[in-house]
């Protein structure tokens, strides 16, 4: 896999990601966040297991204690990221949820600097190109009720932008299979315990139907069992910062479906001026970044 292929493979990743705001839509509030990242984390990693045992088997044979321990810190960090992101979706829209949760791609260069690493020029640009689309879009459309739920986002966006660069290293060196199964786990595991302190009611305590069901089960395929496992392949390829200005994109998916989804599915997104105007400017920001530069051309010729 090339980097062209690894941003094929990322932008696929943010495409199922943007169906995330329309799955949670058909969960009813009565299901409690920490529920739902429960379920579908189990369901993720039973997914992996089933299919992937024996290669799983194999790579724990081989690296067991530094898969395990390097999960439980990627798993922490993704719980806590995907809660916040559950609880922050709660006060927004889905344009303005969309837009704030790609506030993490300006948060991560800030991060990359505080490790010492070095961010190029080009990265800057699209990330202040990607930044100045955010508040554009949410600027023009942000309430005093949509406060809370911003703010919340921005801790997730921090939290998760720690959780790429770590990601990064750890897809380079292990088993992205493996890593995707054991996080999975963890994640199920702390949500599950966080589930039964705020409602020991558990399983029972959820109006199950049909609605409930699908959306649990689209959600444990396409975000965590498969998204999830290929973006750790994609990471292989590619750096934080490219992979984050990528996942943006998932503004623009999300405003597509706001525009083209039935009311009765999510709140429809009303297209403004200012929204267009952001989309636009975080489709830029991503091209500056994904374009290869003729060293880069060159290096992998």
């Amino acid at each position: 896999m090339n980097s062209l292929q690894a941003n094929i493979c990322l932008i696929c990743v943010t495409l199922c990601w943007s169906t995330e705001v329309i799955i949670f839509a058909c969960i009813p509030d009565s299901v409690p966040p920490f529920a739902t990242t429960c379920l579908t984390s189990f369901a993720g990693a039973l997914l992996l297991g089933f299919f992937f045992y024996r290669h799983i088997r194999e790579q724990l044979r081989k690296h067991g204690k530094r898969i395990l321990g390097r999960c439980l810190l990627l798993g922490v960090l993704n719980c806590v990221y995907n809660n916040l992101y559950l609880f922050g979706l709660k006060y927004l829209d889905v344009s303005s949820g969309a837009f704030t949760l790609s506030m993490t791609v300006v948060v991560l260069p800030v991060i990359l600097l505080t490790l010492k690493q070095k961010v190029g020029i080009r990265t800057w640009i699209s990330a202040g190109l990607v930044f100045a689309g955010i508040l554009l879009a949410v600027g023009s459309n942000a309430g005093a009720g949509q406060l809370w739920g911003v703010l919340i986002m921005v801790a997730g966006c921090i939290v998760r932008a720690v959780h790429i660069v770590i990601l990064n290293r750890y897809a380079s060196e292990d088993d992205p299979i493996s890593i995707s199964l054991f996080i999975s786990v963890i994640v199920g595991v702390i949500s599950g315990a966080l589930w039964f302190v705020s409602d020991p009611s558990g399983v029972a305590g959820i109006p199950w139907n049909k609605e409930i069901i699908a959306s649990i089960a689209i959600y444990s395929y396409f975000i965590v069992a498969f998204a999830q496992t290929l973006n750790i392949f994609a990471q292989k390829k590619s750096t934080p910062a490219n992979a984050t200005i990528i996942y943006s994109l998932e503004i623009v998916f999300s405003v597509i479906w706001g525009l083209i989804l039935p009311g009765n599915i999510i709140e429809n997104t009303v297209l403004t001026p200012w929204i267009v105007a952001g989309v636009i400017l975080v489709v830029s920001g991503n091209l500056v970044e994904i374009c290869p530069s003729p060293k880069r051309r060159a290096n992998e010729t």
